[in-house]
């Protein structure tokens, strides 16, 4: 089953939702802002991106040029940061068993989900 970490003020979020619900395919929706992912959940999710920590960051938002101003920060640092602010997570992001992928732009999730 397919499951979206969806942030419904995003744009790009909201148009890959689209996507999965034009598609007609069974997914689930997690609002991660409002349910948080855990250290375990975002370790998962880093294996099934199979991408560095630091390309799930969204590090252009406020929140991370305040917490890493002119250092790089390293893996725990991250990990920390995502676990206070949970809009750093890249989005939308949607997996599907032991692989995900980040939808952007969400036309490449209509490639992936083939």
């Amino acid at each position: 089953m397919l499951k979206i970490y969806h942030y419904n003020k995003c744009r790009k979020s909201r148009e890959a939702l689209c996507i999965l619900e034009e598609k007609s395919e069974n997914f689930s929706v997690r609002y991660y802002i409002d349910n948080p992912l855990n250290q375990e959940e975002i370790l998962a999710l880093q294996k099934k991106l199979n991408l560095p920590l630091i390309e799930m960051i969204r590090t252009n938002e406020p929140e991370f040029k305040e917490l890493f101003p002119d250092k790089h920060p390293n893996e725990n640092q991250l990990i920390a940061a995502l676990l206070a602010h949970p809009k750093l997570l890249q989005r939308p992001i949607v997996e599907k068993d032991d692989n995900a992928i980040i939808a952007r732009p969400p036309e490449k999730l209509s490639e992936w989900i083939k």
